[in-house]
């Protein structure tokens, strides 16, 4: 008498993509409009929520003077979002960034959990002073 043994099978385990958080600084150039100004932050604010990403803070900097001039520019509006999305939609955002002749720079980093407490820790600190 043999004995049977049952092989266990397993489902297929979905792929859980992972929400990372990101914080993404850029320039806009200075001969825009304020409604210009508006609608860019829109759109790409737009751009990240249709991707699935949840908007953590949203910061307008205000006409800065640049370290250096940009484009022969020597000023430029900024602005700050922090939010936390899938990786690969981060390239498609750059390539956005890189297509729009308004924006002079942008740079975007990947939070760790020590950023995400200090960022934290600094819009506290933004709240009392407003």
């Amino acid at each position: 008498m043999s004995k049977q043994f049952k092989i266990p099978t397993f489902a297929p385990l979905k792929k859980q993509i992972e929400m990372n958080n990101y914080e993404t600084v850029f320039i806009l150039n200075p001969v825009l409009s304020e409604d210009q100004i508006k609608e860019t932050v829109q759109k790409y604010e737009k751009f990240l929520t249709s991707k699935g990403a949840k908007i953590v803070s949203k910061e307008n900097w205000g006409l800065k003077k640049l370290a250096y001039p940009i484009q022969n520019k020597k000023s430029g509006f900024y602005h700050l979002f922090q939010y936390s999305v899938e990786s690969n939609v981060i390239s498609e955002l750059e390539v956005e960034f890189r297509r729009d002749e308004r924006f002079m720079r942008t740079l975007t980093v990947k939070l760790g959990k020590y950023a995400i407490e200090w960022a934290e820790k600094r819009r506290e600190k933004l709240k009392i002073k407003a």
